[in-house]
C-alpha cells in the first residue's frame, strides 16, 4: 500500500500505525493465556489449536458460546478504566460453557471502537487475558476495528466467542435432574454485566447520581461499584465437577434467578427458592429502591447476588460446599426441587430476604 493510499485512509479516521502498536503492546498479555496446544502466535489471519489433544476423550462434543458485556462498556469509558471490562466479557463466555460441563479451551475477542488508541486497546485486552488466565483458556486471537462515523473516539464495543470440550456421557442438563435435588447458590461479585440499562437508567439518569459519589452501604463510590469485574468461576466449576455429582448448572445472566434455572429443569419438576436463604449486596437494594421497582420485576432483571445456581442431590451439598469454602467461593443451599406430575418445568421464590 503506497503512502499516499494510508494517507487517505487515516484522512477517512482508520489509523493502522495505532492498530499495529496496540497489537505490539497486548502481546504479552496475550502470550500469558497460552496453552499447550496453541500453535503460532499473534498477528496472522486465523488463530489455531491442535486439536489432536483432543484424542484423549472417548467421544469428545465441541461446546460454543459467544457475548458481549453490553451497556457496562458506558461505565468503564466514563470513568476511564478500561482494564478490568475484559474480566466481564471472560466471565460471560467461558461461564456460559463450563454450566454444560465443558471445559474452555480457547476465547476469540472483537473491539470495535471510534479510535483505536492503543493503549486503552492493550488495558481493554489485558483484563481479557488475565481472565482467560483464570479461566484455563488460551487467548488464541481476535479483531481490532475502528469505526470513525459509527463510534465517537472515546466509544467502544466488545464481544467474543470461546470454544470448549467435553465427554459426551458427562454434559450436564436437564436429563439428570431428579425431584429431590438441592439447588446450591454460588455468590456473585456484585451486578456482574447485565441489567446495566436499567441500573444506569435508575441511578445515574432519572436519580441524578454521579459516579464519583461515595456511597456508605457501599463502601465505595458509585462508579467503584457498577464496574467491579464479573467473577470468572470456570476453574471452581470445573472443579467441582470432578469432584463432586451434578446434576445442572445454570449460570445466572440476564434475565434474572427464576428466567435462567428454568433452563437446566426437565418438565415435571419445580424448584422452591427460600429468599431468606441470603441477603443481596446493598447495590441490588439501592437499585430497587430508587427506581420503586417491584420483587419480581428486579428478580426478573438482576443475579441479586446469586451468580451461579447448581442442582446435585443432597448427598452431595456437603462436599460441594467445602470445596467451594476452600476455593473462596461463597455459597449456600438455595432450595430444593420437588416433583410436579404433567406440568411444565417452574421455578418459584419464597419469603423475603434477610437483612443485611
Amino acid at each position: 500500500m503506497s503512502g499516499s493510499e494510508r494517507t487517505a485512509y487515516a484522512a477517512a479516521g482508520v489509523d493502522i500505525e495505532a492498530g499495529d502498536r496496540a497489537v505490539e503492546l497486548m502481546k504479552a498479555h496475550v502470550a500469558a493465556t497460552r496453552r499447550p496446544e496453541v500453535l503460532g502466535g499473534l498477528g496472522g489471519f486465523a488463530g489455531f489449536f491442535d486439536a489432536s489433544a483432543l484424542k484423549g476423550y472417548d467421544h469428545p462434543v465441541l461446546a460454543t458460546s459467544t457475548d458481549g458485556v453490553g451497556t457496562k462498556v458506558a461505565i468503564a469509558q466514563a470513568l476511564d478504566i478500561h482494564d478490568t471490562i475484559g474480566w466481564d466479557l471472560i466471565g460471560m463466555l467461558v461461564d456460559d460453557l463450563v454450566v454444560t460441563g465443558a471445559e474452555p479451551l480457547f476465547v476469540t475477542d472483537y473491539i470495535a471502537c471510534g479510535k483505536v488508541v492503543p493503549e486503552r486497546i492493550a488495558a481493554i485486552v489485558k483484563g481479557i487475558a488475565e481472565a482467560c488466565a483464570a479461566a484455563g483458556a488460551a487467548l488464541l486471537g481476535g479483531e481490532t476495528a475502528e469505526h470513525p462515523g459509527l463510534l465517537h473516539p472515546d466509544e467502544y464495543d466488545i464481544a467474543g466467542a470461546t470454544t470448549g470440550v467435553v465427554e459426551r456421557d458427562k454434559i450436564l442438563g436437564p436429563g439428570r435432574v431428579r425431584a429431590g435435588d438441592v439447588v446450591l447458590a454460588l455468590a456473585s461479585s456484585g451486578l456482574h454485566s447485565n441489567g446495566y440499562s436499567l441500573v444506569r437508567k435508575v441511578l445515574l439518569t432519572d436519580a441524578g447520581w454521579s459516579l464519583d459519589r461515595h456511597v456508605d452501604d457501599f463502601g465505595r463510590t458509585l462508579g467503584e461499584e457498577l464496574l467491579a469485574p464479573t467473577r470468572v468461576y470456570a476453574k471452581d466449576i470445573l472443579a467441582l465437577i470432578k469432584a463432586c455429582e451434578v446434576h445442572a448448572i445454570s449460570h445466572i445472566t440476564g434475565g434474572g434467578l427464576a428466567n435462567n434455572l428454568v433452563r437446566v429443569l426437565p418438565d415435571g419438576i419445580a424448584a422452591r427458592l427460600d429468599r431468606s436463604s441470603w441477603a443481596p449486596a446493598p447495590v441490588f437494594r439501592a437499585v430497587q429502591q430508587v427506581g420503586g421497582i417491584s420483587q419480581p420485576d428486579i428478580e426478573a432483571t438482576l443475579n441479586m447476588g446469586v451468580g451461579m445456581a447448581v442442582v446435585l442431590p443432597a448427598s452431595a451439598v456437603d462436599a460441594a460446599q467445602a470445596l467451594l469454602s476452600a476455593r473462596g467461593v461463597p455459597s449456600w443451599v438455595l432450595g430444593e426441587t420437588r416433583a410436579d406430575a404433567g406440568a411444565a418445568a417452574s421455578v418459584t421464590l419464597t419469603g423475603a430476604h434477610s437483612a443485611q
